[in-house]
């Protein structure tokens, strides 16, 4: 949230505020919560660590939205765990208000904090890249801890509507196509060069852009974006590419591969010889590589072919669907969707019950989590250390009502793994049916369309037939 000039420094984080705070959407105000300061008064306590630091304009705050896949968890829950990241990512440092909205489909938290930390009068600074580094391995761990969907980030690209971030990271990317052709190409400039001014020069002949700051990056001709050499690999980083460079050359290769050489028996080699230029041929060629016309083409030249290559991988997965359902015409692939919507809403059905079963033991996990976190005040009353008497009175008190109820702490632990692990693989389950779904349903949109355009060319030539026909 910037600042909104000196007028009213804080106007939009003011307005933030006041719309993630609005009782119509946190169930008049009982799903907001706060931390290291008060939700009520967050927007003074904010201002006044502001101004305790002199830092009341630039960057005024700002704000993180977590959202949950449809119908996957309840408000509650959402809340509890929404509460737990916050604790974790900015507990020590920054005042904080969240909440959850549950007014649409989709059940989501707000976070809105401030950008001034109440300890030191640091700004908060985020560095691109945090989201995939920091913020969404919280958030994974967490919903792993509740048997919620989780966001892959191994490629660090956002989430697009309708399919996975995996699959459109490298349908946006063509990842498959990029990673193994830089390292080829970084492994041939290693083994050539003498040293790394000479390995960037090489780099640079094939057509790369060399970006060197903190990290080594390159991008090759057709990618969008630079690409950290160290994300290939802990060889390909830059102190591992300058030692490779002054150890690997080719009778390193070769005495890596002496056990596994095979001996010849026997060979027959047909040599040609090869036509010698002349003195005004050389010079001519000589002309053509200084003025540009000669240039070393770059190793790889798949990258011309990455859209070719992403629509064989996407007719590969449809033609494999066909195969699996034993789908041989439209018809068939009708029924085969209709069995797979029916097998969704069986497995939806599934997930909710299990969830549902779960919550009906939420009270005793609760007395289970609050003893496991009595634990160690326990065992310094048991030491001697009466200072810690309340904690212990509470322990035994959540102990005696949580046997009253049928159940020793271990126990409880046992069934909320059961739970947990149920959970998780009819979330598992339900994902497998919705991604084999939507690709049929793909192969139907395409049979749909293609038929539309086969009717409406059909229709184009009849029109102009008729229109040729001679008039008596």
């Amino acid at each position: 949230m910037k600042d909104s000039g000196n007028s009213f420094h804080a106007r939009h984080l003011k307005r933030a505020l006041d719309y993630v705070m609005n009782p119509e959407k946190t169930q008049g105000g009982r799903l907001v919560g706060a931390i290291n300061c008060q939700a009520d008064m967050a927007f003074e306590q904010m201002m006044d660590t502001k101004k305790q630091f002199g830092k009341t304009d630039k960057r005024q705050g700002y704000h993180i939205i977590l959202s949950f896949k449809e119908d996957e968890v309840e408000p509650d829950r959402a809340f509890e765990i929404t509460q737990k990241f916050v604790a974790e990512y900015l507990g020590d440092a920054y005042e904080a208000v969240f909440v959850v909205h549950d007014n649409t489909d989709h059940v989501h938290s707000h976070i809105v904090f401030n950008s001034v930390s109440f300890v030191d009068g640091k700004k908060y600074r985020y560095e691109k890249g945090d989201w995939a580094k920091y913020i969404q391995p919280i958030t994974n761990k967490l919903c792993q801890e509740y048997g919620l969907s989780i966001i892959d980030v191994e490629d660090g690209s956002k989430e697009k509507q309708h399919e996975n971030y995996k699959d459109w990271s490298e349908y946006r990317e063509g990842s498959f196509v990029w990673a193994d052709m830089i390292k080829r190409d970084l492994d041939a400039c290693i083994l050539q060069a003498n040293d790394f001014s000479g390995f960037l020069e090489l780099l640079s002949e094939k057509g790369y852009e060399v970006k060197q700051g903190k990290y080594l990056a390159v991008r090759p001709q057709g990618m969008t974006r630079f690409r950290r050499c160290k994300t290939l690999g802990e060889n390909y980083s830059q102190e591992a590419i300058v030692e490779r460079i002054a150890k690997e050359d080719l009778s390193f290769y070769q005495s890596q591969n002496e056990e596994k050489q095979a001996s010849i028996v026997k060979c027959y080699v047909k040599r040609y010889h090869r036509a010698k230029m002349s003195g005004l041929q050389k010079r001519y060629y000589a002309k053509l590589y200084r003025i540009g016309k000669l240039k070393k083409k770059p190793y790889s030249q798949v990258w011309k072919y990455k859209d070719d290559i992403r629509k064989m991988h996407k007719l590969q997965e449809q033609y494999l669907f066909l195969v699996r359902h034993k789908i041989e015409s439209a018809e068939e692939l009708v029924s085969v969707l209709d069995n797979l919507t029916d097998k969704k809403k069986e497995a939806s059905k599934e997930k909710s019950k299990t969830y549902k079963a779960k919550e009906r033991f939420k009270d005793i996990f609760d007395k289970a989590e609050q003893i496991r976190e009595l634990d160690d005040a326990e065992s310094c009353y048991q030491s001697g250390d009466t200072f810690f008497e309340d904690e212990h009175n509470a322990w035994e008190r959540l102990n005696t009502e949580l046997l009253a109820q049928g159940y020793s702490v271990e126990e409880v632990e046992s069934l909320r793994k059961k739970y947990e692990s149920k959970y998780a693989q009819d979330c598992k389950a339900e994902r497998a049916v919705s991604k084999e779904l939507s690709l049929g349903r793909s192969i139907w949109k395409e049979l749909t369309v293609s038929a539309s355009e086969e009717e409406k060319q059909y229709d184009k030539e009849t029109i102009r037939d008729r229109r040729e026909q001679p008039v008596r």
